[in-house]
């Protein structure tokens, strides 16, 4: 059985969908491989952020993308959330409103 990527609802969709071109498109060709071979396949696509809590690490000419992410039963992916980064570090308030997300499931 596969993996299936899903959202935590559909403005977290529209955030993601609305990523630049390349962005997106690496985004999405990330996600193919996650569905395929589940999200532990590593950096430089995913990487773990604590507390339960995963990165898909999309990069394009246009920047930076990140979505936070988290696994259920059933190999369910669900982005909780995702955002441009802007600074070296990923900031706190993304962690942090991932995290209370990922509670809600």
């Amino acid at each position: 059985m596969s993996w299936k990527v899903t959202f935590f609802s559909s403005k977290v969709k529209e955030e993601t969908l609305s990523f630049p071109k390349g962005i997106l498109s690496n985004f999405l060709h990330i996600a193919e491989i996650i569905e395929e071979y589940g999200p532990s396949i590593g950096k430089p696509y995913t990487a773990p952020m604590g507390k339960g809590l995963f990165e898909i690490r999309a990069k394009g000419k246009e920047g930076i993308g990140r979505s936070i992410f988290c696994t259920i039963k059933g190999k369910k992916i669900v982005i909780l959330n995702s955002f441009i980064k802007k600074t070296q570090k990923t900031p706190k308030k993304e962690i942090d409103k991932a995290h209370k997300r990922m509670l809600e499931l």
